[in-house]
């Protein structure tokens, strides 16, 4: 089975103890790729990402502000951005959105600093890599604005019911399921999953968060993917390796690789 983890966030220190073995952990389990979160811990260091992939080959990024640091941005942040995205390895903006969970920064400055990259990403012609958290409708109505000029993107972690997998899926976005959708009490999760187009799917780990049963409540890991494509595959009836076989073509298609 051969797998790209669409998600995680390779330069969390929480990887630092033993980082080679965790990239070797993935590459032995199949997860031949893996696209790194270039958030980090936010402006003026816009690069977390593009150093990890300049360094290891099957390695991309991302480059972004997350909604918790929307209120460090400054203009420069934003020129930054625009230059990273011509970076070869850069696949996407992201991840960006919203968060009234912890509201970090305030929503006013969140909704700004989030259209602005939507509009990066569509000078760009770059996916967007969208983070939502108790903050749905806003997303939407903000994605629906900019949706005749995005060229596309991902809801990652989709942690939504059937309802708002359906306008994610209007909206034209790719649905990228986590370890969340292995836990117990996600069954809106799963229902979501078992609805989604096969050639809409995507697996990520979100790693060092939110690992997959049976690794509940350890650090999570790009190798732990494979625990993830093997709950959609019994969701969806059908076997772990067309569930690879279809998310990393999907990737493919989706973040422009061949």
């Amino acid at each position: 089975m051969k797998l790209v983890d669409s998600h995680c966030h390779l330069d969390d220190e929480k990887f630092a103890p033993d980082f080679e073995q965790v990239l070797q952990r993935a590459l032995d389990a199949g997860v031949e790729r893996m696209m790194a979160i270039g958030t980090g811990d936010g402006p003026p260091d816009l690069e977390a990402a593009v150093r990890l992939a300049d360094a290891y080959p099957f390695v991309y990024a991302t480059v972004g502000v997350h909604p918790h640091d929307a209120a460090k941005a400054q203009p420069e942040s934003f020129d930054r951005l625009r230059a990273l995205l011509d970076h070869p390895k850069v696949l996407a903006l992201g991840e960006i959105g919203l968060d009234y969970h912890y509201d970090f920064s305030p929503r006013d400055v969140q909704r700004e600093v989030f259209t602005r990259q939507l509009e990066l990403a569509a000078d760009a012609r770059k996916p967007v890599v969208i983070h939502t958290r108790e903050a749905w409708r806003d997303t939407v109505d903000l994605l629906e604005r900019h949706r005749s000029t995005l060229a596309g993107g991902i809801f990652h972690c989709f942690s939504g019911g059937a309802e708002e997998a359906a306008q994610a899926l209007d909206l034209g976005f790719h649905l990228s399921f986590a370890g969340i959708v292995t836990f117990p009490k996600a069954e809106n999760v799963r229902e979501a999953a078992s609805i989604a187009p096969l050639d809409r799917l995507l697996v990520e780990t979100d790693a060092p968060y939110l690992a997959p049963a049976p690794h509940r409540g350890k650090r999570n890991e790009p190798s732990f993917a494979v625990h993830t494509a093997r709950c959609l595959a019994e969701i969806r009836g059908v076997t772990a390796e067309e569930i690879a076989a279809a998310t990393t073509a999907n990737f493919e298609r989706l973040l422009g690789l061949r």
